[in-house]
């Protein structure tokens, strides 16, 4: 927290006046609870671990999309091969919604660590099904349908990891660093992408067209099954988050008797419109997050005809480029707020889309690279903010449950579909800037939703006591809101 009033951002300014007026009064010390250092690394630690392990096997698949479109796809055109392919990919976020409904009422009812163990078992046992999943060439049409099945299982899964992690990481934040504790989740998710990336990278250089066709392509999915035990081992060793046990007993009470779908009418008629500003914001994170990870490793070989050595080499360079700034993001928009930093990326995004594009499709080495770098360095302000924006629009006893609501409804429909939809388009109109197109569209909703953002930084979430990471930073924060109290009154009284 700033040393003084004047020092605060201006929107955090009025957004923490407006809740001091509420209360009538400064904080006291009973107002405020300070996480224990130890319990607040191995949270954010673990968390951020655990998400790199679940998003490494989530996100092997984009990498292999076209790989896996000659093996259960084999009679069909190369671009039918791949449009069937990121349809299968596509179809684990249709049951990413069902997932969210499930798992998220029940992370509001029996705690986020067990729930976010759930999930990581059954992603591990979805992905590494993949992996032992004859070819079409052995089973036939019920090749396609069991690895259909397995990728729902991973879809499942994945609707309850991401609202509840953050969620999670974002309860036991100190309210000063939460931008940049939640980052580390983010963070965690690209690392996992990027080993992803490496795995495959290292895969098509030494082995053959034929070898990774015949078994090669099995082996990144196959390593989830050892990563899914070490997962499961450090989400069982967690803590609940400070929020949920200080609201049980109220949680107790109030859900004994609601059933899930009571529940889910109650988030939506309470809550609509923080549900619309987190469908935004999801899309606009989303739609950039799998046009790199998901679309572009394809783009690039099927479309543009590179090979896919060059593909999965441009991709890693993004990957690494957006691990290396996401925490220092994620730390900045604690310091001017949630709100800038979605906004001037969004416009960027407007701006910089197709000339990032453009750059992509150039000879050589430089362009491509410059091109891959502009999307990261987008999708990396995209991803900073969010794992400490979602959760903070929604209120300690239905923080899980709505996340899991707004978070996985919009990645269906938005996120998810976006290789698809863009190959889909791609393939119609021979336009291969047509996802320069889509990407500027996500801006610009982006750019409409941050207008009705309400800015979270440095602000305790809502339901929850003023977070703090030490004594010394409670007494800051008590003078902090004194002074602020007072000089709004003054404010006020002067006009």
């Amino acid at each position: 927290m700033p040393k003084t009033v004047t020092d605060m951002p201006r929107q955090v300014r009025e957004e923490l006046t407006r809740r001091l007026r509420r209360k009538k009064g400064a904080f006291r010390e009973e107002d405020v609870q300070v996480v224990e250092r130890p319990l607040l690394k191995r949270a954010v630690g673990a968390s951020a671990l655990g998400n790199c392990m679940e998003w490494f096997d989530f996100g092997v698949y984009s990498y292999l999309a076209a790989t896996i479109g000659k093996v259960f796809f084999p009679g069909a055109s190369p671009g039918a091969q791949l449009i069937a392919s990121f349809a299968t990919f596509a179809a684990a976020f249709v049951v990413r919604p069902l997932g969210g409904l499930v798992f998220g009422p029940l992370g509001d009812r029996i705690g986020r660590q067990k729930v976010l163990a759930a999930t990581m078992i059954m992603m591990a046992v979805g992905t590494f099904s993949i992996g032992l999943i004859p070819g079409y060439a052995t089973l036939g049409i019920a090749a396609p349908v069991l690895l259909l099945l397995a990728r729902m299982v991973q879809g499942f899964s994945t609707g309850g990891e991401y609202g509840g992690a953050t969620t999670f990481v974002a309860e036991y934040s100190p309210d000063r660093r939460r931008g940049f504790l939640s980052s580390w989740l983010d963070f965690g998710t690209f690392v996992g992408y990027a080993l992803g990336s490496v795995l495959v990278t290292l895969l098509n250089l030494a082995l053959t067209d034929d070898e990774m066709l015949s078994w090669g392509w099995r082996v990144p999915f196959l390593i989830a099954g050892p990563l899914g035990v070490i997962g499961l081992y450090i989400r069982l060793k967690l803590e609940e988050s400070p929020a949920f046990r200080k609201q049980l007993d109220e949680h107790e009470r109030s859900l004994a008797q609601a059933s899930v779908g009571s529940e889910f009418k109650t988030i939506v008629r309470r809550h609509w419109r923080a549900l619309l500003v987190c469908t935004g914001l999801v899309l606009l994170y989303n739609v950039t997050n799998y046009m790199v990870t998901g679309f572009l490793p394809t783009y690039q070989t099927e479309t543009l005809g590179r090979s896919t050595g060059f593909s999965d080499l441009l991709v890693l360079i993004g990957m690494v480029w957006i691990v290396l700034l996401i925490t220092f993001l994620g730390r900045f928009s604690d310091r001017v707020g949630r709100r800038p930093v979605y906004a001037v990326a969004a416009v960027a995004m407007i701006v910089l889309a197709v000339p990032a594009f453009l750059l992509l499709k150039a000879d050589g080495i430089w362009g491509p690279v410059a091109g891959m770098l502009v999307l990261s360095t987008l999708l990396a302000c995209f991803a900073a903010p969010s794992a400490a924006t979602l959760p903070a629009l929604f209120p300690t006893a239905v923080r899980y449950a709505a996340m899991g609501i707004g978070f996985n409804f919009a990645v269906a429909a938005f996120g998810g579909t976006t290789p698809l939809v863009t190959e889909a388009l791609v393939e119609a109109t021979g336009n291969d800037l047509v996802p320069a197109f889509y990407l500027m569209a996500a801006g610009l909703i982006g750019l409409i939703t941050v207008r009705f953002l309400p800015e979270s930084a440095q602000m305790p979430l809502d339901g929850s006591q003023p977070m703090v990471g030490s004594r010394r930073e409670m007494r800051e924060l008590i003078t902090t809101s004194k002074d602020l109290y007072r000089f709004s009154g003054e404010h006020s009284g002067s006009r």
